[in-house]
């Protein structure tokens, strides 16, 4: 009792401190200086029609960390009404990665959907993120236009006609042969009339780095300019348009380090950083994405000259962002701004390590009636393919989560070797398998069962699987790549019989320190056959050596090799021995 009313006390107290930071300025008598104008931010939605299954992780009040059930499309749309509802003049937007790599229920219909949720969400402006070009370049503007031409195996418009979306989709680094951008570059949105007209310019865009990240055919013909200058470039025409206040929609990120805090900006590090050192000061506030982070960092704090408000919602619309604008019509500038991130508190489920329950230190929201009967309609036609039993397994098996999301863990073992079995016909010897491809932990029923709806959230990307000649230097050479400090970190998880050490007090390029095959050390010389997902075979997450492999063959997709290998000994066991050791 006396923990609870120290925890209840701590969240009040904070309140306060918050509210006094927005009062607004005030011209005279009750006549407000400022328009105010709140923005929803969204990021890394991929299709989340129904919870995810997975936790926000924030301070509890007495120093440790609460896991707090978050996501769903319904509950999505009630988190967003409620911080809407606290503006008379608002946007709702997002960084990019609304679609792409998304639950069954929306990927077997090709994220219709999730445009369909985001429709009745009410988003008015979206950046393109790199997984809007799973698909290719055709159908991702099918997805802004609608339509029911066919640009993929699968038919659109299964089960109602496809009117697109009601969003604006803004691209402006994404430029075409002709120099034209693939989406317009920029929004205006105005409030107010008169001398208290404001007018809020978006320029939305994603990473310069997106050729890594997707298929080369989708994506034929066009080019990814830098990310600071193309922003840089468009902020003297929104100006010019009477733009009081700039807003940057980006699909990139960082990310923070230390206790989870949503609210927090402990120790910002990533690709976003070198972009903001060069951005223009007139940019207000950046709605960032891509590395599935949660943070609101006010980056005065780094650079003074620089004063932006940084944020980002982490991923499946588990959180949204909550963001407001102080605007003076007069000075035609922005005078504060403040966010904080709303964790959507959804419903209990169980994870891989047990029950995880509501908590009273934030909000539950209850799931929206028109959003939730659209997702359950969706959600129905495709059980035919996620109800299906597929296999049975010893017990749960985990990812890594929060600060240890650069892990595989056990069900990083698990797929790993999946993949080898599947292809030992090609001669596989080792596969590997990249952490931030495992999207959820992998939690059968009570009795072990799986269906393949389970398997599908662990890997809903349908890549094919490449087994190609590698040479001991090059293995080496590919796991450097994860500690290379050139993005987030990332440890590849090996198939059984492979070992290797790392010391991250070595030198770039020299931190695997030892590797070996059945007890044997890989020798640098010798040739090996090697198996990985056709995202790293293109040189995905910057891994670039695997896409430098050779006599590489075509296999399953990694879903079907994963569903074969339950079709083995039952139950499935949990392979949860360390395959990588760490020193120094």
């Amino acid at each position: 009792m006396i923990a609870s009313f120290r925890r209840a006390r701590a969240l009040a107290l904070a309140v306060p401190v918050l509210l006094a930071a927005c009062a607004a300025p005030m011209a005279g008598p009750g006549t407000p200086r400022t328009v105010e104008v709140g923005i929803v931010g969204l990021n890394d939605f991929h299709g989340s029609l129904e919870p995810p299954r997975q936790s926000v992780f924030m301070p509890d009040g007495e120093g440790g960390t609460a896991a707090i059930p978050a996501g769903g499309a319904a509950w999505l749309a009630s988190a967003v009404d409620s911080v809407r509802g606290q503006y008379r003049n608002h946007l709702t937007v997002t960084a990019g990665d609304m679609i792409g790599a998304s639950q069954l229920a929306s990927s077997l219909y090709l994220d219709e959907p999730a445009i369909g949720v985001l429709n009745r969400i009410g988003v008015d402006f979206s950046a393109v993120g790199n997984h809007e070009f799973d698909r290719g370049q055709d159908e991702l503007l099918r997805m802004q236009n609608g339509g029911c031409a066919q640009h993929t195996a699968k038919a659109p418009c299964q089960l109602e006609p496809f009117t697109g979306a009601r969003m604006r989709i803004l691209s402006a680094s994404t430029v075409r042969a002709d120099g034209t951008t693939l989406f317009p570059a920029t929004g205006l949105r105005s409030f107010g009339t008169g001398k208290r007209k404001v007018t809020v310019g978006l320029i939305g865009l994603t990473l310069k780095g997106t050729p890594s990240l997707v298929s080369p055919d989708g994506i034929k013909g066009l080019t990814f300019a830098d990310e600071a200058d193309t922003i840089n470039a468009a902020i003297p025409g929104l100006k010019a348009q009477g733009a009081d206040a700039i807003v940057v929609l980006i699909h990139q990120g960082g990310k923070t380090s230390g206790a989870p805090d949503p609210q927090g900006c402990n120790a910002l590090a990533g690709d976003i950083q070198p972009i903001l050192a060069r951005l223009d000061p007139r940019v207000d506030v950046i709605v960032s994405g891509h590395t599935h982070w949660s943070y609101v960092c006010d980056y005065a704090a780094v650079d003074p000259a620089r004063p932006f408000l940084l944020t980002s919602a982490g991923v499946y619309g588990e959180l949204v962002t909550d963001i407001a604008l102080e605007i003076d019509p007069a000075a035609d500038r922005v005078v504060s701004k403040r966010a904080r991130n709303v964790i959507v508190q959804s419903q209990p489920y169980t994870a891989s390590r047990g029950p995880v329950g509501n908590s009273p230190l934030v909000p539950q929201f209850q799931p929206r009636a028109d959003v939730a009967e659209y997702v359950a309609r969706y959600v129905a036609a495709s059980k035919e393919f996620t109800a299906r039993p597929i296999g049975k397994i010893a017990g749960p098996a985990a990812k890594g989560e929060g600060a240890q999301s650069n892990l595989g863990g056990p069900l990083g073992n698990l797929i790993a070797d999946a993949q080898l079995a599947a292809t030992a016909g090609q001669g596989a010897q080792i596969a590997f398998m990249n952490p931030f491809g495992i999207r959820a932990p992998l939690v059968p029923a009570a009795d072990g069962t799986l269906t393949f709806g389970d398997i599908y959230l662990v890997q809903p990307f349908g890549n094919n699987l490449v087994t190609e000649t590698l040479t001991g230097a090059q293995i080496k050479a590919a796991l450097e790549q994860g500690f290379d400090e050139i993005g987030p970190e990332q440890v590849l998880t090996p198939s059984a019989g492979f070992a290797y050490r790392v010391d991250r007090a070595r030198p770039v390029g020299s931190r695997i320190t030892a590797m070996s095959l059945d007890g044997a050390a890989i020798d640098p010389a010798k040739s090996y056959r090697v198996t990985v997902n056709g995202f790293l075979a293109l040189g995905g997450d910057g891994h670039t050596v695997f896409a430098a492999g050779l006599n590489a063959v075509q296999g399953p997709t990694d879903i079907d090799a994963f569903e074969a290998w339950f079709k083995g000994p039952a139950p499935r066991a949990v392979p949860a021995e360390p395959r990588t050791q760490f020193t120094g």
